[in-house]
Formats: structure tokens, sequence, C-alpha cells
């Protein structure tokens, strides 16, 4: 059976079983401009495409109602429009990662062609509800929109050296779905993978029959953890995250995967592995951390007690300085577990390669492998971490593995454990053929990390003119049942948890608790979002019982040079940036409460960088070639952030040569790897280690042929568990100061004053800023991933998250702030990491100056989306 339609112009004929357009066209057709960020449920947009002149959702268009119809998709765009639309999302900075683009760019269309010059500003952010975009925050895209409404379209500019503004590297194929995700790729001969998740959050695995997914026609093969040769378990920091649960092992949340069906198509290995059954012994999963924390069973298979971590630190005499206060708060505040959202779900492709063929890698390969090997296809955010992994899975030496970084949807610290690259190059290397699997969404939504939620209690003092005199704070988060890196990000949460004030009394605890709910590990802030919403709202409680404003008790206790700071360390000149960034707001500030506003103020620091003791090494390699192109390889991962444009721009300052001659490759080939791409380390490591292999190339007259390899460390920082008594704990903070002006119950406008030390490329930081306040908006008023009592997440849709849609987006002031870092390579502190820090804590301000409430819990609205009060007993 088959329907009959016009694509692009062109009569085709599509084989109607399909489950909707959208499986069409991608996998028939091989029209991969939509892409597939949550089909079925058509709630992301990305595969928006134009019926009979109207913009649909593919994956919600049945084939029946694509029978005689006219389907245009981006490819079908003429020339000049392909043109004027990737030129205008270039030029205004309107994509990050750019999977979204193209369903916006269809959806934009379909308003531009009956609206044309008519199309406003608010009418097309309306019209966009049905496109999500989590990168952005809209501001850029509407700025595109108005100006291709206008037919005022501006020729993207290049950039040129540090501080010049340009496109983004690769932004015009990006826009126009040209540059292809993992889950575009298509190599003869492959098959596709479909996992089996866990029943139940703590169950001991009897047995698993695969027979009947083994017998359906179409399946080649079902892996379970008896099929691994090497190593069960991985992971960033501790290997305690099992690939599958075989039997004899117990799962501990929901997202565990016990099986992984292969077959010739991804329809057939889906329904396959519905049919693989599994017997369990049920146990009453451990999902409240406080009770976990104090019982002596274990909440997860295989590790002893469910204390993940605990942090601490104290200076001075906390309880004589809270005696010694005329004032003192005494709170507890909650934060929620929230999931990134990225709108590309999960992907790996693995691909073997025979001795004497040539490495499949996208710069292409200049010499014949003579042994056989693995190329692994990563959207991860540590492609060096996945090939370890890899390789000790498949008891394989290191170099058997190559993995190459393909465009990422999106992260934000989501994609920096394994997902499916483990299971999909085991299935790949022992059958010896092509294997993808790609995550649905209510897969990808159980499998990855989260937000860590936390319970915070903090006692505060100041004397009477506001400086403060003493704090104690006391942290419980839940880390859910893997490591990940949740130690981490409660001792970023310890170490943060006074924010950028000066203290001479401080006594700080904070406990990561494994359970048996949803993972949580890294996301955009790292546990200093969680604890500086805490420690603002304690600036307000005060400040309001001093009787001066937000402003005035944060200038009066704000850090500066040669003070100590948190949990020791005494702060360099990078630290202006704290006051600097106060300062560029308080003519907002002050313009806001004259007009009867209702203004919040919220001031963040934010490190850059891991710290904490780690050694960090990164290095690069500059590659002048014969054809006139200049390779720049690095180590991180492009997300959307710019990394591949900072280590561009970096090239041109230092080389003197033009954008156009540069070519940005990541791939294993050279050992380059520096870990995880996260915490802003990208662009302040990323722009040390190729300066470096630039002025080496320099100094050797930039030779064709030769790799110039430069580096960049930071080798001295210290851990907390050190206990000395000024440690260095990190190397570089970002600080940012955020304004809220409300009315009448509404975010009617934010004001973010970020320093970045050194905007490498103002458009992209202010594009940063931008999508930072879009998602900590929805931190603060709306978001959320709560689990039930069975450790099972209540939302398992992307619009059950209640992410702000472009409607509700309010206006965003970017001021960037360039108080230079002293000691890092052009001044750069970075901008990602930061972007949030300061937001809830600023909407809870505003929304006390509107009526009179104090916020504790978030989020600060929905609460069907907080923390159950039962869970933190």
């Amino acid at each position: 059976m088959s329907i009959h339609f016009n694509l692009n112009g062109t009569a085709v004929t599509l084989a109607a079983h399909h489950e909707h357009l959208l499986t069409g066209l991608r996998d028939e057709l091989n029209v991969l401009s939509p892409k597939d960020g949550c089909s079925p449920s058509g709630q992301c947009g990305a595969c928006t495409v134009i019926v009979d002149g109207k913009a649909r959702v593919a994956c919600q268009t049945s084939m029946d109602k694509t029978a005689g119809t006219e389907v245009l998709t981006l490819e079908g765009l003429t020339e000049e429009e392909k043109k004027r639309y990737g030129d205008a999302f270039a030029a205004f900075g309107a994509l990050q990662c750019g999977f979204c683009t193209p369903g916006i760019i269809m959806r934009v269309k379909s308003m531009i062609d009956k609206k044309g010059s008519e199309l406003t500003r608010e009418g097309a952010a309306r019209l966009m509800g049905g496109n999500l975009c989590r990168c952005t925050g809209y501001t850029k895209i509407l700025d595109a929109v108005e100006a291709l409404a206008k037919g005022e379209v501006p020729e993207p500019q290049a950039p040129k050296g540090v501080g010049s503004r340009g496109v983004k590297y690769e932004a015009v194929p990006l826009s126009l779905g040209a540059r292809p995700f993992i889950d575009d790729l298509r190599p003869d001969d492959l098959l596709h993978g479909a996992v089996r998740l866990a029943d139940h959050a703590r169950a001991d695995v009897v047995a698993i029959d695969a027979s009947a997914a083994e017998a359906m026609p179409g399946v080649v093969a079902v892996f379970t953890g008896a099929d691994v040769p090497g190593e069960l378990h991985n992971g960033i920091i501790h290997k305690d995250w099992p690939i599958f649960i075989p039997v004899g092992g117990r799962t501990s949340y929901l997202g565990d995967i016990l099986a992984l069906v292969v077959a010739e198509t991804r329809a057939i290995a889906r329904v396959a592995a519905k049919l693989v059954t599994v017997e369990y012994v049920v146990h009453p999963p451990m999902t409240d951390p406080a009770a976990a924390v104090a019982s002596t069973e274990n909440a997860v298979w295989g590790l002893d007690g469910n204390v993940l971590s605990t942090s601490v630190y104290a200076r001075g005499d906390v309880d004589a300085g809270l005696e010694d206060a005329v004032h003192t708060v005494s709170e507890t505040f909650q934060t929620q577990r929230v999931d990134h959202a990225f709108i590309e779900p999960e992907s790996t492709l693995a691909v073997p390669v025979p001795a004497g063929s040539s490495l499949p890698v996208t710069a292409g390969a200049r010499d014949v492998v003579d042994f056989h090997r693995l190329m692994v296809y990563s959207g991860g955010q540590g492609i060096w971490d996945d090939r370890d992994d890899i390789a000790r899975i498949l008891a394989v030496p290191t170099e058997t593995i190559v993995t190459e970084l393909i465009s990422n949807g999106g992260a934000f610290g989501g994609k920096e454990d394994m997902s499916n690259q483990g299971q999909t190059a085991l299935a790949a290397w022992l059958l010896q053929r092509p294997v993808r699997t790609t995550f649905s969404r209510e897969e990808s939504l159980l499998v990855h990390t989260k937000r860590h939620p936390i319970r915070m209690t903090y006692e505060a003092g100041c004397d009477a003119h506001g400086k403060l005199t003493a704090l104690r704070v006391r942290m419980l988060g839940d880390s859910g049942p893997y490591a990940s890196v949740g130690m981490k990000v409660l001792e970023r949460a310890a170490g943060h948890a006074s924010g950028p004030y000066v203290l001479p009394n401080i006594d700080v605890e904070a406990v990561a608790a494994r359970t048996n709910n949803s993972v949580c590990g890294a996301f955009r802030g790292f546990g200093a979002n969680q604890a500086q919403f805490a420690m603002e709202g304690v600036m307000d409680r005060l400040a309001e019982k001093v009787g001066i404003s937000g402003w005035e008790i944060r200038n009066r206790n704000v850090i500066s040079p040669g003070v100590v700071w948190g949990p020791g360390q005494t702060m360099d000149d990078g630290c202006l940036g704290a006051q600097a960034c106060l300062d560029a707001i308080k003519p907002a500030y002050d313009a806001a409460v004259a007009s009867g506003k209702s203004v919040g103020l919220g001031l963040g620091l934010k490190n850059s960088g891991l710290g904490n003791g780690f050694k960090e090494l990164a290095r690069a390699v500059v590659h002048f070639r014969d054809d006139g192109k200049v390779e720049v390889r690095h180590c991180w991962t492009e997300m959307g952030q710019g990394v591949h444009t900072v280590a561009q721009q970096v090239a041109i300052e230092e080389l003197g040569i033009s954008a156009d001659q540069i070519e940005v490759i990541v791939d294993t080939t050279r050992e380059l790897g520096a870990g995880q791409t996260t915490g802003s380390r990208g662009t302040l490591m990323g722009a040390g280690s190729v300066a470096d292999a630039c002025q080496k190339a320099m100094a050797d007259g930039c030779k064709v042929g030769v790799d110039y390899e430069g580096e960049y460390r930071v080798d001295w920082t210290n851990s907390l568990s050190e206990g000395l008594p000024n440690p260095i704990i990190h190397s570089t903070f970002g600080y940012a100061a955020q304004l809220v002006i409300m009315s009448d119950g509404l975010v009617e406008k934010v004001v973010a004053a970020h320093d970045v030390g050194r905007a490498v490329n103002p458009l992209l930081c202010e594009g940063q800023v931008e999508g930072a306040v879009h998602m900590g908006l929805g931190y603060a008023l709306s978001e959320g991933f709560p689990c039930d009592p069975d450790g099972l997440p209540l939302n398992t849709t992307l619009r059950s998250l209640d992410i702000i849609r472009p409607k509700d987006m309010p206006e965003v002031e970017t001021i960037l702030v360039e108080s230079p870092e002293p000691n890092s390579p052009y001044g750069i502190k970075g901008v990602g990491e930061i972007g949030l820090v300061p937001t809830a804590g600023a909407v809870a301000a505003a929304m006390h100056a509107e009526d009179g409430m104090w916020r504790k819990e978030l989020p600060m609205i929905n609460e069907a989306n907080r923390e159950r009060a039962s869970a933190w007993t």
C-alpha cells in the first residue's frame, strides 16, 4: 500500500505503513531537514513542514492526511529563499545548536507568506508557540523574523579576531539543516537499536526472555549484560553505572537498560523491544533522600551505603557571629529536579572499520588503518571519555576505538554521561555492521541525568548596617542511584553557598544522597544556582530587616580583591567583575524602582573550569594543509555554545588569517582529550590551547603538514578535602547581576549584566545570556521533573515540563561587562555557566515586592512540578 503526494514540487510515492509523515520523509525519502525531537507527540516543532500552505508538525500528520497534498520542506525552498533565511538567522545569531532551527524557519516562512510585512514581533511570538528552542531564549530568533518580514536582511559578517562580532561557525548550514546530526547519518547496511528499559525502580532481575523479540521478522539480535566482553560499568568519576542490568543484578531506577534489540528498521526494533519479557523480584524503592541517608539498607545494587559524598568546610566562629548579629534569618529552601530538555534526543552511530580501510572521519583519514577498529559517532560532551569507556566495555585496546564529535543538538550538561554509546558500540562490534540507536523522547527523559533537587537550611546574621556576620548552611541533595558528577555538584553548591559575598564566619555541609529516583548530574549552573537561590533569598530578607534596598545590601557585602571568600579562597582582581555588574545594573534598577515597578535583584558568581584540585590539561592542534586550509583540532564538544567559533577566532587572532581558511575538527585521531565540555571550560581552556598551538606554528613558519600542538593547564587549584586555610578552589569566576521587573504578576523585563572577562564574540555572548535567562525563568517559575514514591517520573512529555514558550518570554536586555581575569587567556571568564545563577533569586525578590510573600520553594508558580514534601522527611 502506498500514498501519493507532491514533495517540493515533485510527485512522490510513499509507503503507507509509516507511523506519520516525519518517518516517511526521513526513513524512506531521505529528506532530513525535519528533525525528530519528540515524535509522535508534536510538542517541539523541530519537524515543522508546510502542507498545502500551512505549517504542520510532520510527526502528527498521518499518512492518510498527507495523500494528495503539497508538502514543502526546507529542501524545497528556492535558492534565494534559502540564502535569505539562512543569512537572517546567521546574522542575528538566531541559532545555537541548530537542531530546532530548520523547523522554526519553516514556521517563519509560513507566517511571512501569509502576513508579509504586516507580521509583528508580538504576532510572530504568538504563532511560534508550537516551536521550542532550548538554547536562544527566542530574542534573536524574533530579531531575525522582524528583519525577514521587513525585507531588511543584513549580510552575515564573518568574525575576525578575539573580541569581534561575527556569525557562528557553520551558522548558515546549521540553519538550513545541511549540517548533519547523528540521526541524519545513513551508512550502508545500517541496523537500528532500541532499548528495553526497567519496569521497576528497584527490583532483582531473575530472568530475561528475548525469544519473542528474536523471532520477530527483521530482528537481527538482542543483547543483554551477558554479552558484554569487558567491564559492565561506566561512569565519569566512579565506574558505577551499568550499561545493562544483567540477570542476577538489581535495577536502581527506571532508566536502567536491560536489553538492546537490533533490527533492520527502527520501527521493528522498537516493537521487538516491547516483546522482551523480564521476571523480577520487586523491592520497595528508596525515594526519600533523608530516609535513604539514615537507612542501613543499600539503595543501589553493588554499592555500599546511600551517602555519595559529604562536602564540609568552616571558618571562624559561626555561633558567636550569629549571637552578635543585630538581625538574623533562618529559612529552609527547596529546589526541584529539572530536565535539560535539549531538543535532540541522544543518538549514537557505531561503524566497524576493517583492517586495510580508511577511517571514515569527517576530515578524511591520511592513513589506512592496519588493524580492526570501531568508529563511534557521538554527540556526547566528552568523546575521549566515551572512547575510553567503550574500550573497557569491549575489552579492546583504547586505540581500537575512534570517536568523532557530530553536531550536538543541545546538552547543558545532560550529555556528559554515556547514554546509548556503550550499548550501540557493543552491538556494532559483535555484529560487524553499522548500528545506530536514537532514543525516543520518553526514553531520553527516563535515562539521562537531571538537575539536583536540594534542600538547604540557611542561618545568617548581619549587623545594624547590613554587613554579614555569619552563615551556617546544611544541604541535602538527591543524586539518584549512580554517581555521575553528583558529588561534584554538591561540592560546588557548598563552595558557592555564600554567593559573591564576604563573610567572616561560615560553616557549610552538603550531602549527596543515593536514591532510586532519576540520576542527577551536571546541568548549567552545577549546584551554584541552587545555593544562590537560597543565599539571595537570605540577602533580601536581611535587607528588609535592616531597612535598605536589595542593591545596597549587596553593595555593602560584595567581594573585592584580597578578601577571603567562602571556603577560604583569597580573591584576585578578577572578582572586580562582581562590583562592576552591580554598578552596570544600577541605572536600570533605580529607574524601575522610581517608576513604581516591582523589582528583584540577583547577584551571582560561578567558577569556570573544574577546580577543586583537579589537574586540568587541554590540548589543541593547528595543521596547515596544502590546499590552503588550516585545521584547528580541539577537544571540546560544540553543543550550541560556540566553542568552534572561539577556536576559529583565536586562530584568526594569532595567525592573521581569514575565517574561511579555517576548518574546525574534533575527533580522537589526536590525543587531545581533556575530559568533559562543562563549566565554561571549553571557552577558557580551548582558547588557551589553540592560542598556544598557533604561537608555536608562527614560531616555526607555519609549515604545511606539521601538527603544531598547544596546551593550556590549570593545575594550581586545591580540593576542599586538603584542609588548607586559604585554598585556591577555582582559577576563574564569572559574575552576573540580573534585574527582574514585574507588573501585574508577570515578568515584564529582565536586565542582565554579565561579566565575561573578555567577550570573544559579543553576538554569541548575548545569545548565551538570553538563553540562560529563558532557562532561569523556567527554573524559577514553572519547570520541574518530580518523581512519585515509586521513583516514576510524573512528567513524560516536553509539554509537561512547562518550558516557557515564545509568547511568554519577556524582553531581555543584556549588558556585557568585561573585567578581565588576570591569569586566563585574553582575560576570558566564560558565560554559559553563570547565566542563570542569579535568576531565581531575582524573580523571588520581584514577586515579594509584588505581593509581600517570601518564596522558598521552586518552581514558584507551577506547584505540580515541585518536589514532594513527603520525599524529604
